[in-house]
């Protein structure tokens, strides 16, 4: 199904290692970008709440003595990166090429230099395959969406080397056009209005729309949205649902609302019935649904979204069915004291360097287990993310800062998830020990059209063939399955 687009003012290879030389720099010289290329660098404007933010773009150029090889007449594929560079500030890193639907085959590594050091990091892979948005409308609004890795944080750094290597090291063209590295400055967090030394300006008709789409959860310009619990948490429906008026196509999609899954462990949730129609509209009793406890959210003025960046209006489907959960792949090496700023350098990554129309991600969580507000358009909402390709429509995307193929996710984040979960997921009546029926938009694992079961609460991995969400997080996905449920009085 085509995603709605509503206007309103209220409303993330394996490959052998690559050994480059090592080039000394001068710590106070910024050498010249090669071949004589400027070195293109956007930085927002502070808005309402003040925090600046800027890209950095760097294109990466052939290496190594087989450098004369990548010509378009070349026979074969030849790595290509950057030489250690000293830049800007930054504190986030990756890479993007020109066309979304072109996957980057090889292996992509960086390192970076503490800021105001001489010190480097070891070469840190980055993971080539990531998130990305369904092809076409709404999410190609600003101009053809990029190709990109997973970003990389690595703390405040002045300095970066990159190296890419093809798989296979045949056939030109194994790379795809138009590498470069994009170095993400998130900017400062929201002073608190307290410590203000002069009143903020005014917020932007942007701002403003971002929160008052979150109306009656929080007031205009709120940082978070508070906590609530049951049964008052289930007054939230009413927010849940959106004025469709006008929308190009309002039709509900030809997929099953939740259904009790018998293969899942641990679930005595009794079977209900398929709706293909799905028409909430249609409930005799709107308001028994098991809804959990509102947990606290962190607004988009709370992070300090700058709200100029992303694509005006909002993007709903009909409902949401389902949940799947990610990792940013972006590393563990944040404290929770940088999250604001780690969610605001993703956003600026997905919307700046990969032409998304905004954060990809409906909900993101720390490893200390506090959640933010994502994509704008309402956390109630069935606001279409840009999560899983394919599978984008009626669903939710929630991403847990951080890389969980080795590192087991703390108790607060697999809490977290079954809390926020247990909520939005019992907004549209949907049990989290079920399975939801899914029309596929096209991917990896299946053509577009295919009608999908899926678990209700599923990994990346299950629409999408990646790493995602990390193996020790996906193994909890279970029991964030019963949590949920539990917690939703079922």
């Amino acid at each position: 199904m085509r995603g709605i687009f509503v206007s309103s003012v209220v409303t993330v290879c394996a490959a052998a290692a690559l050994t480059l030389p090592f080039l000394a720099i001068p710590s106070a010289a910024v050498p010249a970008p090669p071949d004589g290329a400027s070195v293109p660098t956007t930085r927002a404007p502070a808005g309402a709440h003040g925090v600046p933010g800027a890209t950095q773009s760097l294109p990466l150029v052939p290496l190594g003595p087989d450098r004369r090889a990548a010509h378009p007449g070349g026979t074969r594929a030849v790595p290509r990166g950057l030489p250690p560079r000293e830049v800007a500030r930054f504190s986030l890193v990756g890479i993007v090429w020109d066309d979304a639907a072109t996957e980057l085959r090889g292996r992509a590594q960086i390192r970076t230099r503490e800021a105001g050091t001489r010190t480097w990091s070891a070469w840190q892979d980055v993971r080539t395959h990531d998130d990305r948005p369904d092809p076409g409308p709404p999410e190609a609004r600003r101009g053809r969406p990029r190709g990109a890795t997973a970003p990389l944080w690595v703390g405040a750094s002045d300095a970066v080397q990159v190296r890419v290597r093809p798989e296979g090291g045949r056939a030109s063209g194994a790379l795809p056009p138009g590498l470069r590295v994009e170095l993400v400055d998130p900017g400062r967090d929201p002073a608190p209005v307290r410590q203000a030394p002069k009143p903020a300006p005014s917020p932007s008709d942007e701002e403003t729309a971002s929160s008052a789409a979150n109306y009656p959860l929080a007031p205009l310009g709120a940082t978070e949205i508070p906590a609530l619990a049951r049964p008052e948490s289930e007054k939230d429906i009413d927010a849940a649902r959106v004025d469709l008026t006008g929308a190009t196509d309002a039709r509900p999609p030809a997929d099953g609302r939740g259904e009790a899954d018998p293969e899942n462990e641990g679930s005595e949730a009794p079977a209900e019935t398929a709706d293909d129609t799905d028409n909430e509209e249609d409930d005799a009793d709107p308001w028994s649904h098991y809804v959990g406890s509102r947990p606290r959210i962190v607004t988009r003025a709370g992070w300090g979204a700058d709200e100029s960046i992303r694509e005006r209006g909002f993007a709903y489907t009909t409902t949401v069915r389902a949940a799947f959960v990610h990792h940013t792949a972006s590393g563990n090496g944040y404290s929770c004291a940088q999250s604001a700023s780690l969610v605001r350098g993703i956003y600026r990554y997905h919307v700046v360097s990969s032409g998304w129309r905004d954060i990809g991600y409906n909900f993101l969580i720390d490893k200390c287990g506090k959640i933010y507000e994502g994509r704008a358009g309402g956390v109630a909402k069935p606001v279409r993310g840009a999560h899983t390709l394919g599978f984008n429509a009626n669903s939710m995307g929630i991403a847990v800062l951080g890389s969980f193929e080795e590192s087991n996710p703390p108790n607060a984040v697999v809490n977290a998830l079954a809390g926020l979960t247990a909520w939005k997921l019992g907004l549209y009546d949907v049990n989290p020990l079920g399975t939801a029926r899914l029309v596929s938009g096209g991917g990896n694992l299946f053509k577009k059209g295919t009608t999908v079961r899926l678990k209700v609460i599923s990994g990346h991995r299950d629409g999408y063939a990646t790493e995602c969400p990390g193996d020790r997080l996906y193994k909890r996905l279970g029991a964030i399955r019963t949590a949920a449920a539990r917690l939703q009085g079922r």
